[in-house]
C-alpha cells in the first residue's frame, strides 16, 4: 500500500528499508499496550499476502508482543519467493535473493528466522493458504507451519483451502470457516 500517504511513503520501506514497515507495526502495538488499551496477551494481529509477510515478521521478530497471530496466504520464504508463481514480479519491491540482495532479504524472511530457542515464546499462530492461489504459492504457509512444529512452537494451526484463489476462500461459507 501506501496510496493513502503517497508514493514517497511507500518507497520509504522498500528493499533494504523493509524493516521500517515492521518497526512501524511494532510501535503501534507497543503503544496500544502502553496506553492500557489492551495487553500483550489480548492483542492479536492478522494479515494476508504482503500483510502475511508482515505477520510472519511479527511472529519471528516480536513473538511476545502478541497473544495470537493469523497469517493468511503469506509470503514467508524470501529466498525462493522469486521462483514461485508471481514472485518474480515483486523483485523491484523486495530485491533479488539470487544476488547480494539476500544479505538484507534474509533479515526479513520469516521462514529463515524461526528461532528454535524462542519456540516457547511464539504465540498461537494460524496459517491459512489456498491450493489454487495463483499469486503466492501455498508452499510458503506449508513450510512455515512445518518449521514451527519442528522447533516445538506450542500452537500452530494450519488450514489449506482447495477452492478459491489468492483471497483464500471461494464462498462466504468457506471464509467463515477460516
Amino acid at each position: 500500500g501506501g496510496g493513502e500517504f503517497g508514493p514517497e511513503w511507500h518507497r520509504a520501506a522498500l528493499r533494504e528499508k523493509r524493516h521500517k514497515a515492521f518497526e512501524d507495526f511494532e510501535a503501534v502495538a507497543q503503544d496500544l499496550v502502553r496506553r492500557g488499551i489492551t495487553t500483550h496477551q489480548q492483542l492479536g494481529c492478522i494479515g494476508a499476502s504482503n500483510g502475511g509477510l508482515l505477520m510472519g515478521n511479527m511472529l519471528t521478530r516480536s513473538p511476545t508482543l502478541f497473544g495470537a497471530i493469523v497469517i493468511q496466504v503469506p509470503l514467508l520464504d524470501m529466498k525462493r519467493y522469486n521462483k514461485l508463481l508471481a514472485g518474480a514480479s515483486w523483485m523491484a519491491e523486495f530485491g533479488n535473493p539470487d544476488t547480494s540482495d539476500w544479505s538484507y532479504l534474509r533479515r526479513f524472511s520469516p521462514y529463515h528466522n524461526v528461532d528454535p530457542s524462542r519456540a516457547e515464546e511464539y504465540p498461537p499462530v494460524m496459517l491459512t493458504t489456498n491450493t489454487r492461489d495463483d499469486r503466492v504459492h501455498p508452499s510458503h504457509a506449508r513450510k512455515m507451519a512445518a518449521r514451527l512444529r519442528e522447533v516445538g512452537a506450542r500452537c500452530v494451526v494450519y488450514c489449506e483451502n482447495t477452492e478459491g484463489g489468492h483471497g483464500g476462500a471461494s464462498t462466504g461459507e468457506q471464509e467463515a470457516q477460516l
